[in-house]
This record gives C-alpha cells, sequence and structure tokens, in this order.
C-alpha cells in the first residue's frame, strides 16, 4: 500500500518518494502526489525525477501506477526520486471536479455519468431536454461560485456508506472502496457525497463558468458541458 498523499492535501505539488514495483515503464512507488484516473477525473503526469510521467492509474489495493515515457531511462527498486506533478493541468482538474459538484446540486436529476479534463468537464443526467435552461444553470452555478463556499472532505465507514446510499450520487461512478473507508467531500449547505477526487478549498477558485453545450446522449443521457468561461472563444 502506498500513502496517497493527494488525499489529505491536493494541493502539495511535490514528494520525496521510494521506488517499491518497476514492470517495464509502470512504476510504483511507497508515496504520491499523483491522482491515479478514477471517479470521472483524468489522471494526473508530472515527473519522477528526469523521466516524464504521462497518466496514472489505480493498481491494486491502495497503489498508484505512473506511466512513464517509454524512451525514459530505466528506475530501480529502491531507488529515491522527486515526485512532480504538472501542478497547473491539476490545477484545472481541481476547479472542474469541483465546478461538476455545483453543477450536481444545480440540475435536481440522477446523474448517470461525468468526466473531467483539462479542458473540459460534463455531466450527463436522467433528464428531459426541455428542462435544461442554459442560461439559468450559468447563472446559479456562478452565484454558487461567487458565494465563496469553502469545501471540506471528512471520512465514513464502508458500513456507514451503505446506510446512506444518498451519499452516491453518480450512478455509474462507484466511489473507491476496499480500504474500510470512504472519503466524503461536502461543500456545506450546497453538495455532499462520496467522492475520492481532488478540490480546490473554495468555490471562488472555480473562477466563472460557462455552459459550452447542453445535448443528448440517449433516451436517459442529457449532457451539459462545463468550460471556464475565459476561454470561451
Amino acid at each position: 500500500m502506498a500513502v496517497l498523499l493527494f488525499r489529505d492535501d491536493p494541493y502539495l505539488r511535490s514528494c520525496e518518494a521510494v521506488v517499491v514495483a518497476v514492470r517495464d515503464n509502470v512504476i510504483e512507488l511507497d508515496r504520491t502526489v499523483f491522482y491515479p484516473l478514477g471517479g470521472g477525473q483524468a489522471g494526473d503526469t508530472g515527473r519522477l525525477g528526469d523521466a516524464k510521467v504521462l497518466d496514472t492509474r489505480k493498481g491494486e489495493g491502495e497503489t498508484v501506477l505512473h506511466l512513464l515515457d517509454p524512451g525514459a531511462a530505466r528506475l530501480a527498486v529502491g531507488e529515491k526520486v522527486h515526485a512532480e506533478i504538472d501542478w497547473e493541468r491539476r490545477h484545472r482538474l481541481m476547479r472542474y471536479h469541483t465546478a461538476l459538484h455545483l453543477l450536481g446540486a444545480v440540475v435536481k436529476a440522477p446523474v448517470t455519468g461525468g468526466r473531467i479534463a483539462p479542458d473540459k468537464a460534463h455531466l450527463d443526467f436522467d433528464i428531459e431536454m426541455q428542462k435544461l435552461a442554459k442560461d439559468q444553470i450559468e447563472a446559479q452555478l456562478n452565484a454558487l461560485v461567487e458565494a465563496g463556499h469553502p469545501t471540506r472532505a471528512d471520512w465514513i465507514t464502508d458500513t456507514e456508506l451503505d446506510a446512506r446510499p444518498d451519499l452516491v450520487k453518480t450512478m455509474s461512478v462507484a466511489p473507491p472502496r476496499g480500504a474500510g473507508r470512504v472519503r466524503l467531500m461536502e461543500i456545506p449547505g450546497v453538495d455532499l457525497q462520496a467522492c475520492g477526487g481532488t478540490h480546490v478549498a473554495n468555490t471562488r477558485e472555480i473562477g466563472t463558468l460557462a455552459v459550452a453545450r447542453i445535448r443528448s446522449e440517449g433516451k436517459r443521457n442529457k449532457r451539459v458541458t462545463l468550460v471556464f468561461a475565459e476561454e470561451v472563444r
């Protein structure tokens, strides 16, 4: 099991770590700041020493697989490395992930899926298309952003989560389990749900949002895509 430092401090950009496993260009560390692909959020990129980390995935149990550039110099088990994420990219993912929690609070419908990428993020809702009004969604979202709501993380046991199915908001994405406890992400008065992703400390940090598009992705999937307003052309 690795120490997953991003869980307690998503603003931590780097750490010193020891290589514990090597398989071709896939590296496991005893501790890491890299968030692996999961919960709809893209995995972090960055560097392990001089080697580029092109992607990160979940390994067995509490481990993270760091996928290095195939041309990078080989690392050895027991070697100490400086692990550093691409902070600008991570921060965008944090802003978008928190924005999707706000979107889920604004659109009162079951969430059937979602994805957070560095350039955009979306949620899919089981709702009638005519109930999704772009201008109204944007106004409500940005009011929550400007209100400067704090965010906070907490933990509950697997048993407590089983007794609170309302804490699982996304039908297609299960919260990370298996360690006996599950992480909650709360925006007090706005949203509370099981979520293992990384988030900003205050909604104002997200910045002004724009609804890029609303479209049907099937009978039970109406997709609302968000972008940062300053990047709309």
